[in-house]
């Protein structure tokens, strides 16, 4: 118990010295403002340099993600289906998909799923 207690204070020490270290190196300066600023040869720039960045994309590659793990979760079921009882692995691999599909519904009913606005 002590040995984890240890290992753990550990951690938690190291952590945050790194995290202080990593905020003091890395103060902004008013010098470093000019140095970010876009180039446009010498003149003040027309607009903004960064676009604006759509949210939709985003949700969709978390939505994407958040099933490709699932998909990843699901292979391992083909693989251990002569090594478990049948009725076992069949009440797993059905609950896990209709998960999935109530998953699937709620982003659908929600609108993350359609794409024209």
């Amino acid at each position: 118990m002590i040995i984890i207690l240890m290992s753990t204070l550990l951690t938690l020490v190291i952590s945050s010295a790194v995290m202080i270290i990593a905020s003091l190196l890395a103060k902004k300066t008013i010098m470093d403002r000019e140095k970010n600023s876009p180039f446009e040869c010498g003149f003040d720039p027309k607009g903004s340099a960064r676009l604006p960045f759509s949210l939709r994309f985003f949700l969709i590659a978390v939505i994407f993600l958040i099933f490709d793990v699932e998909i990843t979760l699901l292979l391992p079921l083909a693989m251990i289906i002569n090594l478990s009882n049948i009725l076992a692995w069949t009440l797993t691999g059905a609950s896990f998909i209709i998960i999935l599909l109530l998953g699937l519904y709620h982003e659908w009913n929600q609108g993350a799923l359609d794409w024209a606005d």
